[in-house]
């Protein structure tokens, strides 16, 4: 498992505060709004809004919300016009970084993820820089605490998926993009809670990050996931459990 995905394992065991939950139902708004405004307002119809819609009610986000957010995007409520952006660029002891972001600015955006590459040791690059080296892959997540592990492996691999790996506190299920909505459902069909399921960039290979290097490299990690535009970010860094731990206090 990669490093943020290590660090994203911790931060959940962590709970979220209320200052995160707010950034997480704004950037869930926002990508509920583009969906609907790219492929109509209806789930059943949409698979990229059937799929936020998930993410959002698996944040509690209230329904109100959801409805609200959909008919921004399908033009009967008023609303900003969001554009999708990708950015990419390099760490401390050249991480490769490639965030996925939605904004109605894109002077005011890039200006900014500049910035916070340039306070943390690292800097923006140009497209294509470093894409190559992360494949999109469907990843679904189930609680262990919800399903023993021979279970949830036959359901999945039935269902279309290519691999799982049991990250301790979940199932992390991997699959093709296009059959991550079919397999969640074959999933939930057997009575499975999902906690997760998203389109996700799983770096090809990693880069190990001693002590100094992943402190920085988190800093400017949870900086960029924190930016109000940045809908998720994605990085090739691992750092080894007793320095994890250490950093995570």
């Amino acid at each position: 498992m990669s490093g943020h995905s290590k660090w994203a394992t911790i931060k959940r065991k962590k709970g979220k505060a209320d200052a995160e939950r707010g950034r997480t139902f704004t950037k869930l708004i926002k990508e509920i709004t583009v969906a609907a405004r790219a492929g109509g307002g209806d789930p059943d119809a949409n698979p990229r809004l059937r799929t936020a819609i998930s993410t959002a009610k698996a944040a509690n986000m209230p329904q109100d919300n959801i409805k609200k957010a959909i008919q921004k995007g399908t033009g009967e409520l008023p609303g900003v016009s969001y554009e999708e952006i990708t950015y990419e660029g390099y760490g401390t002891a050249g991480v490769a970084v490639f965030l996925e972001c939605l904004t109605d600015n894109k002077k005011r955006t890039v200006s900014e993820i500049r910035h916070l590459f340039t306070r943390f040791n690292g800097n923006l690059g140009e497209n294509g820089c470093v894409a190559w080296m992360f494949d999109k892959q469907g990843i679904i997540t189930v609680e262990t605490s919800v399903c023993d592990e021979d279970t949830i492996l036959e359901v999945a691999l039935d269902a279309g998926a290519s691999d799982m790996n049991n990250q301790g506190d979940v199932y992390e299920i991997i699959c093709p993009p296009a059959d991550l909505e079919t397999i969640r459902a074959a999933i939930e069909d057997k009575s499975i809670p999902v906690a997760s399921a998203e389109v996700s960039m799983i770096p090809q290979n990693t880069v190990q990050l001693n002590e100094k290097q992943a402190e920085t490299m988190l800093k400017l990690y949870e900086a960029l996931e924190e930016h109000d535009d940045v809908q998720h970010v994605y990085a090739n860094f691992d750092i080894a459990d007793d320095i994890m731990t250490k950093l995570a206090g």
